[in-house]
């Protein structure tokens, strides 16, 4: 099994009487998080159970919650003895975090949970469950994890995290990282080595998030609509959201737009960034900016719709969102910074950078009193400008 940067802190929490929620896209990696835990745990006395199967989903729908726990009892658990009690899916099952909190206060058992849906893990669960878990919301591989799942991850690897362009890294890892650009970083699809599977593996993922997913944890019944606005997302790929525009070309009320949107945020499809500013009236005024989870999933999505400039764009903001906050400047003028990284780090997006951009970059940066900033690029430009920060070093 490859090692992934969550189950260090998985394990470390293991020891922990709060339940511990793992929460993200459906295929992302939790189910096999939850198995690894459960392995290095090596209590006997522990029981994991799949809420997609429908005999599982039956059993913990009861409404008498001993009955429940006398038929986990059957199959091999003893509540009378430290165990751990592992559920995938739990927002399959509606009245499961009830059940959950029923066992947490009467008999102290461990929990370890996983879920798809922010709204759901934060909002709904986090009601019945009020300071008795911690929730880890677990991404698509990181480059560095993408090469350890390769296997040509080597410690000495480590040293160009972070740091400026370097020559002979980037002659390295170059085919690697473009290989993460285009297909992404869902376990699955990194593991297949053929093109044509990995293309239909990302359909296929596509298709079952919304089959399952989106479908279950909402009222929509037209899966067809759903479809037509992602795509739609996809070729807009960093762009501002404009839900009229989108309502008039897909033929979705703009209200159902905005409502699916959120629904695709909530289940980690799509994030969006908020505008950088120290106006709160106006940060709330401005629309946000839109980018995809993945990149194998958007460039599934978009069909060659897209330029290289902007699937770099949103491969940048994918490697930058799971280590900190970000957010996009942009001044009334037009002038704008690509990201702003953790509230003090102005970022800005080339395939090819230069000299000009990194000008640019300063200033702008500056009149807005940010000391740090950072041109990242794809590729070194023919001017020999090394001044910037290659994609393949941010893990």
């Amino acid at each position: 099994m490859y090692q992934r940067y969550i189950y260090e802190n998985l394990l470390a929490h293991l020891g922990k009487k709060q339940v511990t929620v793992i929460t993200g896209m459906r295929r992302v990696g939790k189910s096999t998080a939850v198995k690894y835990v459960l392995a290095k745990a090596k209590n006997p006395n522990s029981l994991y159970l799949d809420c997609e199967r429908i005999e599982i989903r039956t059993l913990l729908s009861k409404p008498d919650y001993e009955e429940i726990k006398e038929d986990l009892e059957l199959r091999g658990i003893d509540m009378s003895k430290p165990c751990i009690l592992a559920f995938d899916e739990i927002q399959l099952v509606e009245n499961l975090p009830s059940f959950i909190k029923y066992l947490y206060d009467t008999y102290g058992v461990k929990f370890i949970v996983t879920g798809s849906s922010s709204y759901y893990m934060k909002n709904h669960f986090s009601e019945s469950l009020a300071g008795r878990k911690k929730i880890f919301e677990m991404y698509p591989l990181s480059f560095k994890e993408f090469l350890i799942f390769k296997e040509v991850w080597t410690k000495t690897f480590e040293r160009y995290k972070w740091q400026p362009y370097k020559e002979a890294w980037y002659n390295k890892a170059k085919d690697w990282y473009k290989e993460y650009i285009t297909f992404g970083g869902f376990p699955e699809v990194v593991l297949e080595k053929d093109t044509t599977a990995k293309k239909d593996l990302l359909l296929d993922i596509i298709n079952s998030y919304i089959e399952m997913d989106v479908k279950i944890l909402s009222d929509y019944s037209v899966g067809e609509d759903l479809y037509k606005l992602v795509k739609l997302l996809a070729a807009r790929s960093g762009n501002k959201v404009d839900y009229s525009k989108l309502s008039s070309i897909s033929g979705i009320n703009r209200q159902k737009t905005a409502s699916y949107i959120q629904l695709l945020e909530q289940t980690y499809l799509v994030y969006q960034l908020s505008p950088f500013t120290k106006n709160i009236d106006r940060e709330i005024s401005q629309q946000k900016k839109l980018y995809f989870s993945d990149t194998g999933i958007l460039n599934a999505l978009a069909e060659n719709q897209l330029s290289g400039g902007q699937v770099f764009e949103n491969a940048i903001a994918a490697q930058l969102k799971p280590s900190g906050t970000l957010q996009y400047y942009q001044k009334k003028s037009g002038q704008e910074i690509d990201f702003i990284y953790n509230g003090d780090t102005a970022v800005e997006v080339k395939e090819t950078p230069s000299v000009q951009d990194l000008s640019i970059l300063f200033q702008r940066a500056g009149s807005i009193d940010l000391k740090k900033n950072m041109v990242i690029g794809k590729s070194p430009a023919a001017g020999g400008f090394v001044d910037f920060t290659w994609g393949g070093v941010i893990w």
